[in-house]
């Protein structure tokens, strides 16, 4: 696990009691936790917010969508965070353990499009790949025909290379996990027609038979440090990787994407939507912690001044949200609009 400390000694991670926050006093630093994929865009902010908002402090870590939204909504308070990362949208059980845990008003930003890239060493040669090649490699029991027995992409596929199927992506804690289950596999499961129907059918069958990946190492849980999995693939060609489009970007000298339904995981596709892989991603505030510790509304008025097209986080590799979206978003983080959570899945 990565982590940066801006401006803050190491001592102030101690945190005092459960209700300083709540009360106005203990920590006075923004605290914000979450996404491996968003953490670079989330430190890129903090350190303009603190070059422009002399004494704020901001402390970033990277812990995983799933973790991050559990420490988010375990409670109020000086013990808890005050904002985390989302390389997905907040699901509906997280915002009623939120709720459950008086973490009442859930400010969601979005805050521009990441891709959900498949990487490969660069000196590999050119692999194609399809939804459903994906889904049928890694899919505990493809297609509900029993356990999955393929050994090369060849087995899958007959016009793949016979090359031993062994892909690195990120844990179950992971936003972009639940990503990868969401826009590859189920859409690589559904390109059976049984499967499809099986949704409207039996949705918990259908999520364990298009979402399950087989646990006999051909998929391997890199952790949540992005950057190790892109070494681990540079290392091993043949593997394949899966990771934020960001990452892919920073590391185009090691290793490069893998086109999917013919379509190569770039800024323009993933832009348009066009890319299978494209993705929301997002930053949450906890209202109740705005105006009791310093800068939260500076903090989300510099990600709003900082997401646009020619901002120095395009140039960190987040791709800009259409301007609707992006108008929306800026609403937001000025007017503080907490979610409503009916709308959640």
């Amino acid at each position: 696990m990565k982590k940066l400390l801006l401006a803050v000694p190491v001592a102030a991670l101690a945190l005092a009691g459960c209700g300083d926050k709540a009360g106005g006093a203990g920590n006075q630093q923004i605290q914000i936790v979450g996404s491996s994929t968003v953490y670079p865009f989330t430190t890129a902010v903090a350190e303009q917010f603190q070059r422009t908002n002399q004494g704020m402090n901001a402390i970033v870590e990277s812990t995983g969508t799933g973790a991050g939204m559990k420490l988010f909504c375990a409670g109020v308070g000086d013990n808890f965070p005050d904002m985390t990362n989302a390389s997905r949208r907040i699901k509906a059980s997280e915002a009623a353990d939120c709720a459950k845990n008086g973490v009442k008003q859930i400010i969601e930003v979005p805050i521009g499009i990441d891709g959900l890239a498949l990487i490969e060493a660069s000196a590999t040669p050119a692999f194609t790949l399809t939804v459903r090649d994906v889904y049928a490699a890694l899919a505990a029991n493809p297609f509900g025909k029993g356990p999955n027995t393929a050994k090369t992409w060849k087995d899958v596929n007959p016009s793949l290379p016979a090359i031993a199927i062994q892909v690195f992506g990120p844990p179950p804690t992971s936003g972009t996990r639940d990503s990868f289950a969401e826009l590859i596999l189920e859409k690589g499961c559904e390109a059976d027609p049984a499967m499809k129907a099986l949704k409207d059918s039996d949705k918990d069958k259908h999520k364990d038979l298009c979402t399950k990946i087989r646990e006999d190492r051909a998929y391997v849980e890199a952790g949540e440090n992005d950057n190790l999995l892109v070494q681990k693939v540079s290392q091993n060609p043949g593997a394949i990787g899966i990771l934020g489009y960001s990452f892919l970007e920073e590391n185009g000298a090691k290793v490069k994407g893998i086109p999917l339904n013919g379509i190569a995981p770039t800024a323009a596709t993933i832009s348009d939507l066009s890319y299978p892989g494209a993705r929301q991603v997002y930053i949450y505030a906890k209202g109740e912690h705005v105006g009791v510790i310093p800068g939260m509304k500076e903090f989300l008025g510099e990600y709003a001044r900082a997401w646009s097209k020619g901002g120095y986080l395009e140039r960190r590799g987040l791709i800009p949200s259409p301007a609707d979206v992006q108008a929306q978003a800026t609403q937001t983080a000025t007017q503080l609009t907490p979610l409503n959570v009916a709308e959640l899945k």
